[in-house]
């Protein structure tokens, strides 16, 4: 058959149609299994996202359980040297590692406060420096604290610089120690000082040592407890301490 022949033979509807039934076919069956890929793919993605926010949220719980010391251990604190307030022979004694830059250190200021007009003569409180890095000026604060402590003003200064946590700059520490009519010379010649310097090193030391990572960090007794807690919480421990001595606690008035 030449060429002009093929070119006028008639063309088949019925075999032209059958081609596009095909090629309909053909794409409906690309398009289904196109869809139930994508499906496919989406659920194992889902999987795999849900997978990653287990994880996540699995992470943020373990963020969020107080780390540090074992609080149903008692461990011992080395509190020879350190700041105090209340009696040597108090039946509870409160060891506190703190910043006086930290926010949660000033919040639980109060409390301790509270603690001291409801328990009076029954609690000692002790204070060890923990500066942590990320404040610039709880170094220089806790230097200038000890250099008050040596003219007997530890205390009244720790109130003053939990008072004013915005202002912990040298200039602002001299003003402190002026207000309270320090010796400044004196003061300014202990805030160097190389021994204050080895109390505060050694203080954050053994804080290492005993894993207390954050501020404030408490021990009642020897038992640890973390972060700015309500009253009834160190009340709790206190009550139980003084429940082990046979010594009364006193009364308080019932909560609401």
């Amino acid at each position: 058959m030449t060429n002009e022949q093929a070119a006028q033979r008639p063309v088949d509807p019925n075999a032209a149609s059958s081609s596009r039934s095909d090629l309909l076919a053909l794409a409906t069956f690309i398009g289904v299994a196109v869809m139930m890929a994508l499906s496919l793919w989406n659920v194992w993605n889902l999987g795999r996202l849900g997978d990653r926010v287990a994880r996540l949220e699995a992470g943020m719980g373990a963020r969020a359980r107080p780390s540090g010391p074992d609080p149903d251990k008692i461990h011992a604190v080395n509190t020879t040297g350190a700041q105090t307030k209340g009696p040597s022979d108090a039946p509870v004694t409160i060891v506190e590692f703190s910043d006086f830059q930290c926010p949660f250190c000033a919040r639980v200021v109060p409390t301790l406060k509270q603690v001291e007009e409801t328990y009076g003569g029954r609690v000692r409180l002790v204070w060890k420096h923990l500066p942590l890095r990320i404040h610039k000026d709880a170094v220089g604060a806790a230097l200038a604290a000890e250099a008050a402590g040596k003219q007997g003003r530890f205390w009244e200064f720790h109130d003053r610089l939990f008072a004013n946590q915005d202002k912990l700059g040298a200039d602002d520490l001299k003003q402190y120690a002026q207000e309270l009519q320090l010796d400044l010379v004196r003061f300014e010649a202990d805030l160097a000082s190389a021994d204050e310097k080895q109390r505060i090193e050694a203080d954050v030391a053994e804080a290492d040592t005993l894993g207390v990572a954050g501020t404030p960090g408490f021990f009642i007794n020897g038992r640890f407890v973390g972060g700015a807690q309500p009253f009834d919480t160190f009340a709790r421990i206190i009550d139980e301490e003084l429940a082990k001595l046979s010594v009364a606690a006193p009364p308080r008035p019932a909560s609401n």
